[in-house]
C-alpha cells in the first residue's frame, strides 16, 4: 500500500543520519571523518610496502592514495583506467566505484614495483571474491536486487550510518523508502553529486540537475558513491525488521529511527536545539 508522506521539501535525510527540515530554514553540514592517507614518512625513512584503503573512500580519494603512494604525479591512476582493464559488472559501464575494495594491498610483487593498474585490478578482483560470493549473491537476490545494486545501497550506508550498529537499520529506511515509491533524499548522494563531504546542504543543491540527486530522482543513484566495506554491505543483504522511514542523529551516540513524522519533527527539533547549545555564543 502506498503510504502518504510529507512534500519532499520537507524531507532530509543527511549523511551520517542527521536530518534537517527545509521547511524550517534549518541546513546541516554532514560531518566528514577525515582518514590519514598513507604516511611515506620523511626522507631517510623506510619507505612503506603497502596501501591502506579506508571504508567509505570515493574513487578520486583511492586514485589520489595510489598517487601518492607510487610517488606518480597527480591524476597518473585516474588516468590509468583506460588500460587497466578491470573486470567490473556490465551495470557499471566502467566505473570502479564502489568496487575499489577497503583493504591493505601491497606496493611491490616480486621485488617490483606496484603499477596503478596492478592496484586497481587487485582491489576490483577482490571486491568481486567478498561480492560475488555466496553470501552476498544469495543475499541479494533474496531481496530481489543484483549484486551491483546491493553494493550501491551499501555504499548509501556506509555514507549515513554513525555507526556499524545504525547500519542495518538505515539499510531498512532505504528498503522501506523504495518500497513505499518515496525518493530516498540522501544528502550524501548530493555531496558525491557536487565532490564534498563538509560542505553544508542547501535548498538550491537539493535541486542540482544530477543522476545522484536524490530529492529530484526517484529509485537508487546510478553508481555506487563511494566504496563500502563488508559491514555495509551484510548491512544491505539483510537489513534489520522494521518500519522506519526517517532517521537523526540527535548527538553523538543517539541516532533515532521512526516512522512516526510528527515524532521525527520533535527528534529534529532536539537535534536543533542541541547544535544552539553546543555553538559558541557570539561575542
Amino acid at each position: 500500500m502506498h503510504m502518504n508522506t510529507p512534500s519532499r521539501s520537507t524531507i532530509r535525510l543527511t549523511r551520517r543520519g542527521r536530518i534537517a527540515l527545509i521547511a524550517t530554514g534549518a541546513v546541516v553540514a554532514g560531518t566528514a571523518v577525515a582518514v590519514p592517507l598513507l604516511s611515506l614518512g620523511s626522507e631517510g625513512e623506510e619507505k612503506p610496502t603497502s596501501l591502506v584503503i579506508p571504508e567509505g573512500w570515493r574513487s578520486g580519494q583511492v586514485y589520489e592514495a595510489v598517487d601518492k603512494a607510487l610517488a606518480l604525479p597527480a591524476g597518473t591512476t585516474k588516468k590509468s583506467l583506460a588500460k587497466a582493464n578491470l573486470k567490473l559488472p556490465n551495470d557499471a559501464d566502467g566505473n570502479p566505484e564502489g568496487y575499489l575494495f577497503p583493504a591493505t594491498y601491497p606496493l611491490e610483487t616480486n621485488g617490483e614495483k606496484a603499477t596503478p593498474e596492478q592496484l586497481l585490478s587487485f582491489m576490483v578482483d577482490t571486491a568481486n571474491k567478498k561480492f560475488n560470493g555466496a553470501p552476498i549473491a544469495a543475499g541479494a537476490q533474496r531481496n530481489a536486487m543484483n549484486v551491483y545494486q546491493a553494493v550501491t545501497i551499501a555504499s548509501i550506508i556506509q555514507a549515513e550510518a554513525a555507526t556499524k550498529a545504525d547500519m542495518g537499520k538505515v539499510a531498512r529506511v532505504v528498503f522501506n523508502r523504495l518500497e513505499r515509491g518515496m525518493p530516498l533524499q540522501m544528502d550524501s548522494t548530493i555531496n558525491y553529486a557536487l565532490n564534498r563531504a563538509t560542505l553544508k546542504t542547501t535548498t538550491a543543491d537539493t535541486r542540482i540537475d544530477s543522476p545522484y540527486n536524490s530529492y529530484q530522482r526517484m529509485g537508487l543513484p546510478p553508481t555506487p558513491i563511494d566504496n563500502p566495506g563488508e559491514d555495509a554491505v551484510r548491512a544491505a543483504i539483510s537489513p534489520t525488521p522494521g518500519d522506519w522511514l526517517y532517521f537523526v542523529t540527535v548527538k553523538p551516540g543517539d541516532t533515532r529511527f521512526t516512522a512516526d513524522y510528527a515524532e521525527h519533527q520533535r527528534n529534529v527539533a532536539e537535534f536543533n536545539r542541541n547544535q544552539q547549545s553546543s555553538s559558541p555564543k557570539a561575542k
